[in-house]
């Protein structure tokens, strides 16, 4: 902090001023998220951007720097991770992974739960040494979080080390955001509160050269009563099908061994471009491409068609692995989550994949202790996990996200009660998780390893295409290849095997 920031602090404290209106922050005059406002979503038209370029006068602007980017949250944050450094790169800054060396520090945020908030905040706080160490180095804060304007109010009331504040919708106005931080004495906060656009021809630095995310589609319109995203990320609004498959064949071309597409409910896919093509149709064209491995993810089972898994039921490059969130397994509690299915319309779907891809390994999310949840309706979720047989499950003890319906209503179900709900459906998990794994014992898999494991360097791992973890041995020069292992041992999330062929090219195994 400058000489000239400190006095005027010290004047701010004394003089008692009136409380700031930080609206006039945001784009315009931003309201905190309304789910009655919300809905009313409007039919304006999306703008599509072809024609994303670094600006001469932004050229060079990071000659001599280093940047950092700390991601939390979702697959999608990792690959508006991506996208930023992308810009940067363009911008003839470099990478570093020491945040002590960056020149511009960026935590790219995730509003899911309160939770991931408060690491965040706590890592704004272990940065201001930093920035009295080094006042030249930029901190910024983006991704959902910035969405949100209590958040805000925080960041500009408590955190004056923060040097820039921008959302979900403007990632692609970095360089003209980084400039001002550079010339501006005061906070750059730039948040759109206005539904985003579709912007192609963003460059991006991916984060290996095996695995690639590919972006189909934004946003949420489903306002499931607890989540944030729909007023963190806008309405949905899907990418034109040719600029994906533009970006799937450049992936091929490349040697990229497996994608996987994302949005926030990825099979709504489709539904604004009034084209009479959704996910299934999107799916079939990438079937068509030469890349050995298609993921999706996540889906939502209202909007999970006849179509799409007569798609996936013809195999391909497309994995037998569906991630399928049912949060939970009562009728009255998927009612006030306002999900829009029912336990029987969820387990219909399943049995109607299950029919069509025997085969599949199905996975979910659920929560645990959401308000007014009962033992019994908790008793209803454990039995829908047993009767689906799921391989595993993400468990959560429900986390209320201020401006959520979910946020208004009373918490009545004690902290205790949540944490055994847990503790007993994780039981559950583990125990069909283990026993999921021990059909593999003395099988050959085919596995793509994408680099040493995480716990010993000297070990490698990789994903099965039921998205198995495999942990074994083989030259470096596997890495980044599909290898042929044999499971020797198994545990409860994972396998041990030993290399039988590191092979040349594979689709996926059956």
């Amino acid at each position: 902090m400058n000489e000239e920031s400190r006095i005027l602090g010290s004047q701010a404290k004394t003089e008692k001023k009136p409380e700031k209106d930080y609206s006039k922050y945001f784009e315009h005059v931003y309201q905190p998220p309304s789910l009655k406002d919300a809905k009313k979503r409007g039919k304006e038209a999306v703008n599509y951007h072809h024609d994303f370029t670094i600006e001469e006068k932004y050229q060079g602007l990071g000659k001599g720097r280093k940047y950092y980017i700390r991601t939390y949250g979702c697959q999608m944050n990792e690959h508006d991770t991506e996208v930023m450094a992308g810009i940067f790169e363009a911008l003839d800054y470099t990478a570093t992974n020491d945040v002590n060396d960056a020149d511009v520090i960026l935590l790219n945020t995730c509003a899911i739960r309160e939770n991931a908030e408060n690491k965040v905040f706590g890592e704004i706080g272990n940065l201001k040494h930093l920035k009295l160490e080094k006042p030249d180095v930029l901190i910024g804060v983006c991704g959902c979080m910035s969405q949100e304007e209590s958040v805000v109010n925080k960041i500009l009331k408590s955190y004056q080390n923060v040097d820039m504040i921008f959302g979900t919708h403007n990632i692609h106005r970095l360089p003209a955001i980084l400039e001002e931080a550079y010339l501006s004495k005061a906070m750059v906060v730039e948040v759109w509160s206005k539904e985003g656009d579709v912007i192609e021809n963003l460059p991006k630095s991916r984060l290996g050269e095996t695995k690639a995310w590919v972006n189909i589609m934004y946003g949420c319109d489903k306002f499931c009563t607890y989540c944030i995203v729909p007023f963190t990320r806008g309405k949905e609004r899907s990418r034109m099908p040719e600029e994906i498959i533009q970006e799937v064949r450049d992936l091929a071309r490349r040697g990229y061994k497996e994608i996987c597409l994302l949005g926030q409910n990825v099979n709504a896919y489709g539904k604004d471009l009034g084209i009479h093509y959704g996910l299934g149709d999107l799916m079939a064209d990438i079937q068509k491409i030469d890349i050995p491995r298609v993921r999706f993810t996540t889906s939502h089972p209202w909007d999970f068609d006849d179509r799409l898994i007569e798609v996936l039921a013809e195999g391909g490059n497309i994995v037998p692995h569906i991630h399928l969130p049912v949060q939970s397994g009562n009728n009255d509690v998927l009612k006030i989550m306002g999900r829009k299915y029912t336990r029987e319309s969820y387990l219909e779907l399943v049995a109607k994949i299950r029919e069509q891809m025997p085969d599949v390994a199905l996975t979910t999310d659920i929560i645990v202790g959401y308000p007014n949840e009962t033992e019994a309706q908790f008793l209803d979720t454990m039995d829908l996990y047993e009767q689906v047989g799921f391989e595993h499950a993400y468990t959560y003890i429900y986390s209320p996200r201020e401006g959520t319906p979910a946020a208004k209503m009373k918490d009545n179900v004690p902290m205790r009660d949540k944490k055994d709900r847990l503790q007993r459906l994780n039981k559950i998990v583990e125990k069909y998780s283990e026993k999921t794994l021990q059909n593999y014992l003395g099988q050959e898999v085919i596995v793509l390893c994408e680099g040493p494991s995480k716990k010993n360097d000297e070990i490698l791992a990789g994903y099965t295409d039921k998205n198995k973890l495999v942990n074994f041995r083989a030259p470096k020069e596997a890495i980044g290849q599909f290898v042929k292992v044999r499971v020797t041992e198994t545990m409860r999330y994972s396998m041990n095997g030993e290399l039988i062929a590191i092979l040349d090219q594979v689709g996926v195994s059956h």
